[in-house]
């Protein structure tokens, strides 16, 4: 599977969010916490022991491994939707109701159930293309590479 950039990454999953974009992603190796962990105002997460403090994920395709605390946590993203500060889609490897509800109210295009890890094969800047309408995340970045590690 090569473009004309190089080659490229497919990994295969379940959409539970349909629709389709493309934009450059941002990886949390730990676990997003919604209530006291985002400020929903801003895009931003504001968990202070968390790697990504301070850092606004608006307009990028969030790569983490699945939502962490209350059941508040679909709430706190539904308000990123009303607020236009919302990821442009979600990518998580652990389905929880939590995460898939927090996914359905924000309504970006989500997808899980991976056949292999995005956290460990998806680098932070990387361009991906999230296709949840067939479960397909493409990625297009260092890690995709030939001879880059993986």
């Amino acid at each position: 599977m090569t473009s004309a950039a190089g080659t490229r990454l497919v990994l295969r999953g379940r959409g539970i969010v349909p629709g389709r974009v493309e934009g450059r992603a941002l990886v949390s190796h730990e676990t997003i916490s919604g209530w006291g962990g985002i400020d929903p105002a801003t895009g931003t997460i504001i968990e202070r022991r968390h790697e990504l403090y301070g850092v606004c994920f608006t307009g990028k395709v969030l790569v983490f491994p699945g939502a962490k605390g209350s059941s508040g946590w679909s709430g706190f993203f539904q308000s990123t939707r009303l607020m236009g500060t919302a990821p442009l889609a979600m990518v998580f490897t652990n389905l929880t109701t939590k995460a898939a509800l927090g996914a359905i109210v924000t309504r970006v295009p989500t997808v899980t159930e991976f056949d292999d890890d995005p956290v460990a094969r998806i680098a932070t800047g990387d361009r991906v293309e999230v296709d949840a309408d067939n479960g397909l995340v493409v990625v297009y970045g260092p890690r995709s590479r030939p001879g880059h590690p993986r």
